[in-house]
């Protein structure tokens, strides 16, 4: 088994994916929110205001607020369309171009005659953009409408703004249902920071690439070349074919993933370093690896699949 983010040549790059401004409704300017995470020592963020006409459709140009060790990707958190359950749909696009076309989304309550969330969703990712879920478990998504979103990319499985502010910020559910289908899809983890409450600094995305640059960073996320994190740094996972080993920051747990009920795990203090057989979850087409350390912090791997070929693929 296959897995880009500990094969692929390069270097970890921290990033948030997610992140808001007073552009919309943060509260803090774009300066300053990039300062900030450059100074806590982030390698890079996507600023994702919310794209609807009561902000008038930001996307902010973060170009001035690049340094040596600190670069950004232009993005937006796009809305459009009314999920299953009536509300807003809330779409992640990291990597549009600053001159994509508003949709007819004047605030946050669905309207006669918008384009769905899922046609927004596929104009993103043909506009070049890494197209992810944002924050399922909380948006209240159905099954069918993660399924009817099929521009993703990715699902965001970790909200820390929405764990922070309403104890729902997972996507898990929602990503191992896909996986199941045959859905070829990764993950990440964000903060969606507004800076109105402790919602910054807790959720981020690692990626493999060779240069710490917008367009080597956005290749890398649309290839799976990344883990998720919440505090753990995976330092190398291996997929061999009766066990998987992993060598990480100190550990507790660490847990193998697969369809169904079907998981496996091994547990110990401060492991640097552990091997787990598979065991019934060999059976599944898909695995992924949790680590957990000894204060409860998580980071994930992407899924990984038992046919080499259905990895996912470069995007469009």
């Amino acid at each position: 088994m296959h897995d880009p983010a500990f094969t692929a040549p390069g270097h970890f790059w921290r990033g948030n994916l997610h992140t808001h401004s007073n552009r919309s409704d943060g509260v803090l300017p774009p300066e300053e929110v990039c300062r900030r995470y450059r100074e806590e020592g982030y390698d890079f963020i996507a600023l994702t205001d919310h794209f609807i006409g009561a902000y008038d459709y930001p996307i902010v140009d973060t170009h001035p607020f690049r340094t040596d060790g600190f670069t950004t990707i232009l993005g937006a958190e796009v809305h459009s369309g009314a999920m299953e359950n009536g509300e807003l749909w809330h779409i992640l696009a990291v990597g549009l171009p600053l001159n994509f076309a508003p949709s007819n989304s004047p605030g946050f309550l669905p309207i006669k005659g918008m384009e769905t969330g899922p046609e927004l969703a596929m104009r993103c990712r043909e506009a070049g953009a890494f197209v992810a879920l944002a924050h399922p478990e909380w948006g209240g998504l159905s099954l069918q409408d993660a399924r009817s979103l099929e521009a993703a990319h990715a699902v965001e499985v970790y909200n820390h703004g929405c764990q922070i502010g309403a104890d729902r910020a997972g996507g898990f559910w929602h990503l191992d249902r896909l996986l199941e289908e045959g859905r070829l899809l990764t993950l990440c983890a964000t903060d969606d920071a507004h800076f109105t409450e402790p919602d910054h600094f807790g959720g981020w995305t690692m990626v493999k690439a060779e240069e710490n640059t917008p367009e080597a960073l956005l290749a890398a996320l649309k290839k799976g070349q990344m883990y998720a994190s919440t505090g753990p740094m995976m330092h190398d996972v291996t997929w061999g074919k009766d066990a998987v080993t992993v060598r990480c920051s100190p550990a507790s747990t660490v847990i193998v993933q697969g369809s169904g009920s079907a998981t496996a795990a091994t547990h110990g203090n401060a492991m640097a370093e552990a091997e787990l057989p598979y065991g019934r979850v060999s059976q599944s087409k898909w695995m992924r690896l949790t680590v957990i350390d000894g204060m409860g912090k998580r980071a994930w791997t992407n899924p990984v699949w038992q046919d080499v070929n259905q990895c996912p693929k470069p995007a469009l």
